[in-house]
């Protein structure tokens, strides 16, 4: 068994109320999840995250700050590695109409009081999408 990391990241992106999420089709099944993808050799984490938007969103984006970094062992469900994402808050220039550049995904803005325990599909994701939830709650 190869013992290796899966980086991922991910940026989340609040406005009005609102944040930025993807619904892609993987190994056939629907995921939603928060825009952003896998690290690539040589490259750092906002380096990802940017190029990733640009990639599937066609945005550049400013990264406000960091939010959140996987702080347990998360195995992946599609391979043999340890799933570690980390998440930054980002905004975008607005104005802006989104649109996924990428075949069988999508991107729209979900309600953040719309969101619950089963919104997100993968296991981290579900945990920072409940901090994004309790986060709105104490502002």
């Amino acid at each position: 068994m190869s013992r290796r990391f899966n980086i991922r990241v991910y940026g989340i992106c609040l406005q009005d109320g609102r944040v930025l999420v993807n619904e892609e089709l993987i190994r056939g099944q629907k995921i939603i999840k928060f825009p952003g993808g896998g690290l690539d050799w040589g490259e750092g984490t906002l380096e990802c995250l940017k190029r990733e938007w640009l990639e599937e969103l066609g945005l550049e984006i400013e990264v406000t700050r960091h939010f959140y970094t996987t702080d347990f062992f998360q195995a992946s469900a599609y391979d043999d590695s340890q799933i570690i994402s980390i998440y930054y808050l980002v905004s975008i220039p607005d104005p802006v109409v989104i649109k996924n550049l990428l075949p069988n995904e999508s991107t729209y803005w979900m309600n953040i009081s719309d969101i619950t325990a089963s919104t997100f599909t993968l296991p981290i994701d579900k945990i920072a999408g409940k901090m994004i939830l309790d986060s709105t709650k104490t502002q």
